[in-house]
């Protein structure tokens, strides 16, 4: 007799903004489909739904690389399109992750330091003063000022010289030539620089907060602000506040090769306050000018100007600050996509090993890294880190392979660790997966690297079955006309939570859980809007 199924449909997620820029998350899941007969293949079954989730219309003209595997039974149970190179947008941080753990080591620092170019006699620097970066990317204003404070603590308390940045860690090649020009003013492409602040807890580098708040009166300026401001920004601000039932037309841009800010547009009077990032032009000089600041709160006077250098090989160390470990640094990198991290472990990759702190010498590093885990290299074309770049291309076999390989490494929990998990509501573990497969049997199961660029989406990781097994998989969509298909992806998802080579899928086995929400209001994460490219906590862009 054949075996009656009704197909699950593709899991659809409906995003709204709230008024309060709350994100509301509507989750409809599929209804699983249904088995009757005891003599079903289970492993037949999955690959029948997943050919019906691919099947949906958001993929029609689309390209969709999936392999599904299993790591307990060393077999293939879903392959499509497996060796087909296609875009991954940020799946390629799943190999610049790895290669960076294998080429630096997961114990790997980035080190700052302060140095006087000549010994301090009394308190008194007799020349200039110079800040050193390697690429650390969780130098925050907090660290710049602990660094400020240890200068003070040295005895010095003035320097007759000027303070001077010493970027020469890194080339200074700040924007990678593929990535496209409109997106330089966005934090998902700021400029890469050796020495860079971040300017939050996210560790988004080379960037400003902007916030914004209306004004008393209709007419009256918006209250804008850049944080960190320094002498190095300037900021013109044309807005104006309009009624209570305006439409939010506030905007914050720079002229390229500058920092003149000018804010434009305006918010509604009694609306809700505004916030997003803006990169830097040339964030050493942000970052020195920022450690400027912190120096003169600390009482060190700097009688000279705030520039560039290269610190003398002589010169006196007074300061010093080791970023954490690199394994702990994976885990704002992947949990959140930082692009900018992941051009920082190029850069620092190449410069470790060839002397050159360049995206060149850098990627060279990433393939034999792969192929010293043991996972396969075959056409592998990477121009960048982060996924930014469009000439990149990936395979889906290729994913699994290193998904695979990965688990033999010393390094590997560390790793598997810093990749987003599906429902997690801490966002350093949900991450970009924060608001999805919530209350299905993926939520807190998932763990998998998201991607996103105008027509290319990607998710890849790994995600146990019913029954314990233990499986990987690899999507990635490319030509897709409209959003991101992450309902697509979530369905398959859910349904490998679900499988099971022992039972069959029942009718309701893909629905939530029993008191799981079936919407989640997640305040807006300050500094990026949903139109941002890879949306970290909304996903909904």
């Amino acid at each position: 007799m054949p075996v009656s199924r009704v197909i699950p449909h593709a899991q659809t997620l409906l995003f709204a903004i709230t008024t309060s820029a709350a994100l509301v998350v509507s989750t409809t899941v599929p209804a699983a489909a249904h088995v009757s007969a005891d003599d079903s293949d289970p492993v037949a079954d999955l690959r029948t739904d997943i050919d019906t989730i691919l099947d949906d219309p958001s993929l029609e003209g689309a390209t969709s690389g999936v392999v599904v595997r299993s790591l307990d039974e060393d077999d293939t149970l879903y392959s499509r399109n497996a060796a087909t190179p296609l875009l991954p947008a940020s799946n390629m941080k799943l190999l610049t992750s790895a290669a960076a753990m294998d080429v630096l080591g997961p114990d790997y620092t980035f080190r700052t330091t302060v140095s006087a170019g000549e010994d301090p006699s009394d308190g008194v620097v007799d020349g200039d003063l110079y800040i050193t970066g390697t690429g650390d990317p969780s130098l925050t204003v907090d660290a710049v000022a602990d660094l400020a404070g240890e200068v003070a603590d040295s005895g010095v308390t003035e320097v007759t010289g000027d303070l001077l940045a010493d970027d020469t860690w890194f080339d200074d090649t700040r924007l990678h030539p593929d990535w496209e020009e409109d997106d330089e003013p966005y934090y998902y492409a700021a400029q890469i620089s050796a020495l860079t602040l971040a300017a939050n807890d996210d560790l988004d580098t080379g960037v400003v907060n902007v916030t914004a708040t209306p004004g008393d009166r209709v007419g009256y300026p918006v209250d804008v602000a850049l944080e960190p401001m320094t002498d190095n920004l300037s900021l013109t601000n044309q807005t104006k506040s309009g009624t209570a039932t305006s439409a939010r037309t506030l905007d914050v841009r720079r002229k390229p090769g500058g920092n003149a800010f000018t804010a434009t547009g305006g918010l509604p009077l009694g609306g809700s306050p505004y916030a997003t990032l803006r990169t830097v032009h040339e964030p050493t000089d942000h970052a020195a000018h920022v450690f400027a600041d912190a120096l003169a709160d600390q009482g060190v006077k700097v009688h000279g100007e705030v520039g560039r250098g290269t610190t003398p090989a002589d010169s006196e160390e007074v300061a010093v600050r080791h970023s954490d470990e690199l394994s702990d640094l994976l885990i704002p990198f992947m949990k959140l996509s930082n692009n900018g991290h992941a051009e920082i472990l190029i850069k620092a990759m190449g410069r470790e090993t060839l002397g050159e702190g360049t995206w060149q010498a850098g990627l060279v590093q990433v393939k034999p890294a792969l192929d010293r885990i043991g996972a396969s290299v075959k056409d592998v074309r990477q121009a960048d880190g982060s996924g930014l770049s469009r000439g990149n291309l990936l395979r889906a076999d290729i994913v699994i392979s290193l998904l695979d390989a990965v688990r033999d490494e010393p390094w590997y929990d560390a790793w598997r660790t810093s990749l987003p998990v599906a429902g997690g509501q801490d966002r350093m573990v949900g991450g970009t997966l924060r608001n999805r497969m919530v209350g299905t049997a993926a939520d807190g199961n998932v763990r998998a690297k998201t991607g996103t660029l105008t027509g290319v989406s990607a998710l890849s990781g790994y995600v146990t079955g019913t029954g314990g097994e233990e499986l990987v998989f690899a999507i990635i969509n490319n030509g897709h006309s409209g959003p991101a298909p992450r309902d697509v992806q979530d369905a398959i998802a859910v349904r490998l939570a679900e499988f099971s080579r022992t039972t069959t899928t029942s009718a309701d086995a893909l629905q939530p859980r029993p008191g799981a929400p079936r919407a989640l209001d997640v305040p807006d994460a300050p500094g990026r809007s949903v139109g941002d490219l890879e949306c970290t906590w909304a996903e909904a862009c």
